[in-house]
C-alpha cells in the first residue's frame, strides 16, 4: 500500500514528528525511552485535570498521541492528587525512571509540547493547577509562599 492510499499514513507520520521532537528535547535517541516517557506526562497530567480542561489539553494533540493520551482514562476518577510530590512519584513510575529525574523531565516535556502547542494552550490548561505543580511542569522553582520565582 502506497502512502498516499494509507489513511494512516499522515497520522503516524505526524506522531513520528512529535516523538522526534520529544527526543531531541529529551537529548537522547532512545525513541521507546522518549515515548514513555511522553506518556507518562500526558496520563500524569491528564489526571490532574477536570474534564474540560483535559479535553482542551488532547486538542492540542496530533491523532495517535491524542489515543495516547486517552488511553486508560476514567473521567469520573479525576483530577487526582494535586500534591507536587505524588505527581513525581506516579511519573517517575510511569516513566521508569527516579524521582530526582522526573523533576527533571517532567518540565523537559512540557518545554517540547509548548513549542508545538498554540500559544499560551500550556498556560491555560495549568492554571488550574495549584502554583507548585505548575512551577515544576514549568521548569520554575518556588518561594517558600509558593511563589514562582526563577525559571531552572
Amino acid at each position: 500500500m502506497s502512502y498516499r492510499d494509507d489513511p494512516f499514513a499522515h497520522a503516524e507520520h505526524t506522531a513520528h514528528v512529535w516523538l522526534r521532537w520529544t527526543t531531541d528535547d529529551l537529548a537522547t535517541r532512545d525513541r521507546a525511552f522518549a515515548y514513555r516517557v511522553a506518556r507518562a506526562w500526558l496520563h500524569s497530567v491528564r489526571d490532574r485535570l477536570e474534564v474540560t480542561a483535559a479535553a482542551r489539553l488532547s486538542a492540542q494533540l496530533p491523532l495517535l498521541l491524542r489515543g495516547v493520551f486517552f488511553e486508560g482514562w476514567e473521567p469520573a476518577k479525576v483530577p487526582v492528587s494535586h500534591r507536587t510530590s505524588v505527581f513525581i512519584t506516579e511519573f517517575a513510575e510511569a516513566a521508569g525512571v527516579t524521582e530526582d529525574e522526573a523533576a527533571d523531565l517532567a518540565w523537559l516535556v512540557t518545554d517540547g509540547l509548548r513549542e508545538q502547542f498554540s500559544p499560551g494552550a500550556l498556560e491555560q490548561v495549568f492554571a488550574v493547577l495549584p502554583i507548585d505543580l505548575r512551577a515544576l511542569l514549568l521548569g520554575m522553582s518556588t518561594d517558600p509562599s509558593g511563589e514562582a520565582i526563577v525559571a531552572v
